[in-house]
């Protein structure tokens, strides 16, 4: 809870500042009821009728507002973004003027893609002839690090506190022995460079496409803005030949 409210007092300072925000100096608080009648979350349509993969949301209710879509947090009275397909719960938090948090879900489908989503490219591309082979125990090949890296470069500030998801284009997976026993297998570690924290471990590892979203845990530690500790994918069996890495939006 006391993260909710640090994350509502840097909205407040901002609003401050903008003479087009909403003043909230209602001096009560509203319902979620009243809060989900004062809101709306829609998505577009395609030309076939079916409800297309850009959301958007908006809320009149005169409190500072947070909203959780597919798991990106959003702070303002107006959110949009481009979804993959699917089905997704907006969630909207609101702070009213007395301090009283109140909540509103929203259920959504994304049944058919009218605004694709863009590759950004953190290494590769579509057409590398030049992938990374990332083998068993070696660190510095997943590390992402201008300095101490074999490929993969520094993330910003944005990827990490923007919780994107990496997208490793894996053309090529190998069995191997784990690193300390017998066991056969391609499966990686999702650590810190600094061999400080785990976020995930024995994780399977096969050709195709492999999503790695940005927890909390990870940004903080491994932003420059955060403790400035490397992201690392450390290969504990086998090996694996990755094209490119990206993130979608």
């Amino acid at each position: 809870m006391k993260k909710i409210f640090l994350l509502f007092a840097a909205a407040c300072v901002f609003a401050a500042c903008d003479p087009v925000s909403e003043d909230i100096g209602n001096g009560g608080h509203i319902t979620a009821d009243e809060l989900k009648a004062m809101s709306t979350v829609t998505v577009d349509k395609a030309a076939s009728g079916k409800n297309g993969n850009v959301i958007t949301c908006s809320t009149s209710a005169p409190v500072n507002a947070k909203w959780d879509i597919g798991g990106k947090e959003f702070v303002g009275n107006y959110a949009w973004k481009k979804m993959k397909l699917g089905s997704y719960s907006v969630n909207l938090t609101a702070l009213c003027a007395d301090g009283t948090v109140v909540t509103a879900e929203f259920p959504i489908d994304c049944q058919e893609i009218t605004n694709p989503l863009e590759k950004i490219y953190l290494f590769g591309s579509a057409d590398n002839d030049k992938p990374a082979v990332l083998g068993p125990g070696d660190a510095a090949a997943g590390r992402f690090s201008d300095g101490e890296g074999k490929f993969f470069p520094y993330l910003s500030d944005d990827i990490y506190f923007g919780k994107k998801t990496l997208v490793f284009d894996i053309i090529a997976a190998e069995e191997g022995k784990f690193i300390w026993g017998d066991d056969f297998g391609c499966t990686c570690r999702v650590m810190n460079g600094w061999w400080g924290a785990t976020y995930a471990d024995n994780v399977p590892l096969k050709v195709g496409l492999w999503e790695l979203p940005i927890t909390d845990a990870i940004a903080n530690d491994c932003a420059q803005g955060g403790s400035g500790k490397d992201l690392d994918i450390l290969m504990t069996r086998g090996s694996i030949t990755v094209k490119s890495v990206y993130y979608e939006e």
